[in-house]
């Protein structure tokens, strides 16, 4: 879809804004697993009056083509921030998604590889992020089968074993349940993904490594428990936001990643 200057120029400025505000939080994210909202003030003052721009003259271009548009901002928006409100999105991840759907619903500029079918960006930075962070699991399940490590084919995916001694210096949360009998024996199990993610539903906070490195003196039986149990496992600990920025960048400079494999696939 090729926009009019007075379009496309103030979504650039809007996703130039955005884009810097998605590295600089990447980084905060990586280091500090914390990405304060005031973050994002500096570019809601650029982004929010050039989405207004947008808006009102796509309304006064084409009224119908503006509410199909406007229907699936609130539908993307009101999803993101279901899946935080149900633990099942971090409030940065989910706040990012927001910004970026309300203020940039169509492609700036036409990408290197095609914009998605019905050109709505926000769909596509959410499905190449999808698409990005499916790469980690793959990763760290060929670290675990040339390390040897043993679990249920799930968590071969999704985590790997740390140091119990120095647990509280990871990322990630603790996906094992570990217990000591009268015996002075461990008794230990993984938490499978069904269980976990219905512990989240009910609002049951998993245990995360920052909690142990944060209020050490409130986690003293559990560090005893690691510490005596040699290696614990953990999920790993890349927060999303990350392909949330690759998946931003990705869309705005090469396009619907999905859109060009399942292309490929069809010999399109």
């Amino acid at each position: 879809m090729i926009l009019s200057p007075v379009v496309s120029v103030p979504l650039m400025i809007a996703a130039t804004a955005i884009g810097i505000t998605l590295i600089y939080a990447s980084i905060l994210d990586a280091k500090e697993r914390r990405v304060p909202h005031k973050t994002w003030r500096p570019a809601l003052v650029i982004a929010i009056p050039a989405a207004i721009w947008v808006y009102g003259l796509t309304i006064l271009a084409d009224w119908q083509a503006a509410a199909a548009y406007l229907i699936l901002v609130v539908v993307f928006c009101g999803f993101f921030y279901f899946f935080q409100a149900a633990n099942l999105f971090g409030g940065a991840d989910a706040y990012a998604l927001i910004i970026i759907t309300a203020c940039i619903p169509f492609y700036p500029f036409e990408p290197y590889l095609g914009a998605s079918p019905l050109g709505f960006f926000p769909f596509s930075v959410l499905t190449n992020a999808v698409l990005i962070n499916i790469v980690a699991p793959l990763a760290i399940f060929a670290k675990n089968i040339v390390e040897g490590n043993r679990a249920p084919l799930p968590c071969l995916f999704f985590g790997f074993p740390v140091d119990g001694r120095s647990i509280q210096n990871e990322f990630g949360f603790v996906m094992e349940d570990i217990e000591e009998g009268e015996d002075g024996r461990l008794a230990r199990r993984f938490v499978g993904f069904t269980e976990s993610l219905g512990r989240i539903v009910r609002g049951e906070r998993r245990l995360y490594t920052k909690d142990l490195r944060l209020h050490p003196e409130d986690y003293e039986r559990e560090l005893a428990l690691y510490q005596k149990a040699g290696r614990v496992w953990i999920s790993y600990g890349i927060p999303f936001i990350i392909p949330i920025t690759a998946g931003f960048l990705t869309a705005l400079f090469m396009g619907y990643i999905l859109f060009v494999i399942m292309k490929a696939i069809a010999g399109m």
